[in-house]
């Protein structure tokens, strides 16, 4: 795989990673690069350290895969300082046709990666189903509240690092279920540098140790832990329902009040509920395109 193609998927990443309720992971996962991304996070270990050590820049270099690492965080970071901006006002504006893109590109790619798992069998099925209802039960959890001090800081970090890198669910939405969101949007803001500190130090932990994980599950058991991120695509479907009704809000960073908790309803349904135009032909349109960008992405894969 190219520099210029590794760079292109962290484009993609760094603009689901601004959506809330979408993952970089699931881009990573649909893109073929899932593995690769894995390894080099788990590469951070104590022969890394040791290269280190010894001043071996270059090997310590090769260990991570660094040119891989650079190349995807580049993307990224181009995506998040160049889209930022534009996608939240999208989602300020038109959030309804957004998300009906989104949907688009998770459904389609949930129904390639299906593809992935050979040899269907009783725990294949069983794995996919596993991750349907865990996806979906995050997606429709009412928000609760962390109150454990740092500790609870340190936990919040640790999961949310967690579902960023798993396909389907991302790291902020677990926050907003965890009654943090609007905690750490505020920390960040007024650069409580002891609480960034410990958050930082909670993601790294989570990033390290579920990487490992994750690695050794797709090592060991290929084929079901598969179907079961599979599984979390299909039951994050939830979260990117085009149509919703607001359950429960939360405090967003300028005050404002963001949803929480949403249930997903038929257009007809959100049209009664909100008074709002479901823009259904657009909707459809949109969704369509995301999935024929997926498909474009997984026949150029195939054939490169």
């Amino acid at each position: 795989m190219t520099a210029l193609g590794v760079y292109l998927r962290g484009l993609m990443m760094g603009a689901a990673d601004i959506v809330p309720g979408v993952s970089g992971g699931t881009v990573a996962f649909i893109t073929g690069i899932y593995d690769t991304l894995l390894a080099s996070i788990r590469a951070f270990d104590l022969e890394f350290v040791a290269r280190l050590w010894r001043l071996q820049f270059r090997s310590a270099w090769g260990h991570v895969n660094g040119r891989f690492l650079l190349a995807l965080l580049a993307g990224i970071a181009t995506s998040i300082f160049s889209l930022a901006r534009l996608i939240s006002w999208l989602l300020d504006n038109y959030p309804v046709p957004l998300w009906a893109f989104f949907f688009g590109l998770i459904l389609a790619s949930a129904v390639v990666l299906l593809r992935e798992v050979e040899a269907w069998n009783g725990a294949r099925i069983l794995s996919l189903l596993a991750g349907v209802a865990a996806a979906g039960a995050i997606a429709l959890s009412p928000p609760a509240s962390l109150q454990l001090g740092m500790v609870g800081v340190f936990l919040a970090g640790f999961l949310a690092i967690c579902a960023m890198i798993l396909p389907g669910i991302s790291g902020s939405f677990i926050l907003v279920l965890l009654g943090m969101y609007g905690t750490v949007l505020t920390a960040v803001k007024s650069l409580d540098l002891v609480f960034i500190l410990v958050f930082a130090l909670g993601a790294g932990t989570g990033l390290l140790c579920f990487s490992r994980l994750l690695h050794w599950l797709l090592q060991r058991y290929h084929q079901a832990t598969m179907a079961t991120l599979t599984g979390f695509l299909f039951g994050s479907l939830a979260v990117v329902w085009p149509w919703k009704r607001v359950l429960d809000w939360v405090e967003g960073s300028h005050g404002q009040l963001k949803p929480a908790q949403q249930l997903p309803v038929p257009p007809w349904e959100f049209a009664a509920s909100t008074g709002q135009d479901p823009m259904l032909g657009l909707c459809l349109g949109l969704a369509l395109l995301g999935i024929v960008l997926v498909w474009l992405i997984d026949y150029s894969s195939r054939r490169g």
